[in-house]
């Protein structure tokens, strides 16, 4: 047991800040009063910490779940480049049951948290979009996989950069994503090309568009065909969010200044 004790001493030994993923209030008290700088990193602060980090997605994978609150915390200038971070997270469920010790570097700045922080769009309507995304790609239509476009923001812009490939749904009606209604309707639309255009607060502008900005400087992982380079492109020549659910390989991705910010697997949700 000694040797056991000296491997976790090493890992907590002169951190610089704990941070807790997800606590409950009786975890959250246990640290509450410590002399290390205790920063609480969850969906909502049900345990008022003072210190705070909002994690918008639930992400399965712990290593996401750990970037992006090492991301946000850096944002908010709570820890910098060179500080070692004890993370208590929960992989088996409940209360945080494991330990990670991260040194935070630099280069940790993906664009994770800019995602959903920085966005035009309402952080809320990232999270609700991705939603449809995810059980899009775990359900598919009809059992069969399905491809789809959603381009979250800007929406003016996006609309003078594209076309309609077909009468627009939407056009006169005042739907919005996250109600169970309209996102049954954006699983059902999903199914026909183009892409659609939800507003910064959630607005669903427009189905059916084919967008047309040029695909020239944008790069893209190889394999990912052109919803992926025109959900990259679109957001490079504007200030919207792009988020792709690829048919063929089930994954969604997300593109952010013409880059692409995220990927994740909808099994893992």
């Amino acid at each position: 047991m000694a040797a056991l004790s000296e491997i976790l001493d090493d890992l907590v030994s002169d951190v610089d800040g704990l941070f807790l993923f997800t606590p409950s209030h009786s975890h959250y008290e246990r640290f509450a009063e410590s002399d290390i700088p205790t920063v609480v990193i969850a969906p909502e602060n049900t345990v008022e910490a003072e210190t705070f980090v909002e994690l918008p997605l639930q992400f399965q994978n712990v290593k996401d779940r750990i970037r992006f609150g090492v991301e946000g915390a850096m944002e908010q200038s709570i820890v910098e480049a060179g500080d070692d971070i004890a993370c208590n997270v929960g992989i088996f469920g409940g209360d945080p049951d494991s330990v990670v010790r991260v040194r935070v570097e630099e280069n940790m700045r993906s664009g994770i948290y800019d995602l959903f922080a920085n966005s035009r769009a309402d952080p809320g309507v990232i999270r609700d979009v991705f939603g449809v995304a995810i059980e899009l790609g775990k359900k598919g239509q009809k059992g069969e996989p399905v491809g789809a476009l959603f381009i979250v923001g800007d929406a003016g812009n996006v609309m003078n950069k594209s076309r309609p490939l077909s009468y627009n749904p939407f056009e006169k009606s005042h739907v919005y994503v996250g109600d169970p209604i309209v996102n049954v309707m954006l699983k059902e639309f999903s199914r026909l090309d183009g892409a659609f255009v939800i507003s910064d607060s959630g607005k669903i502008v427009s189905a059916y568009r084919y967008l047309e900005p040029s695909a020239e400087g944008v790069d893209i992982p190889k394999g990912l065909g052109a919803r992926h380079m025109a959900g990259g492109a679109i957001t490079r020549d504007t200030n919207a969010t792009a988020i792709v659910l690829s048919e063929s390989d089930g994954l969604v991705r997300a593109f952010k200044g013409g880059k692409m910010i995220l990927e994740i697997d909808p099994e893992d949700y």
